[in-house]
């Protein structure tokens, strides 16, 4: 298990605690990647580079957005703040977590 990258998926978790909906079609993505180096996991960084988090949102946020197939989200894992990620990079967390289950269509928020 990637401590690193536990503690990363902890804190997208605590940085959108108030904003996250389980099941919600909304969302935004976070870079895995750009998150570890900020809090100075270097190797991580490099590791979760092209990695994106997907944070389903209790309300959508202003700018574009672009409507993705829910399928595109087959084999991601859902933990237990909310945050999703795909199924390769969960492997390698030891958090608790569940099968993610996609709205038929999402929503996907850039600011």
């Amino acid at each position: 298990m990637d401590s690193n990258l536990d503690a990363v998926i902890t804190e997208i978790g605590n940085t959108y605690k108030n904003q996250i909906l389980d099941d919600s079609r909304f969302y935004i993505e976070v870079n895995i990647g750009q998150q570890a180096g900020k809090m100075g996991y270097a190797d991580a960084k490099d590791k979760y580079r092209e990695a994106y988090a997907i944070v389903p949102l209790r309300d959508p946020v202003r700018g574009m957005k672009v409507r993705i197939d829910g399928r595109t989200f087959i084999n991601y894992a859902q933990f237990d703040s909310g945050v999703v990620v795909p199924g390769y990079v969960a492997r390698n967390s030891g958090l608790p977590r569940r099968n993610f289950q996609p709205n038929d269509s999402m929503i996907l928020n850039e600011a």
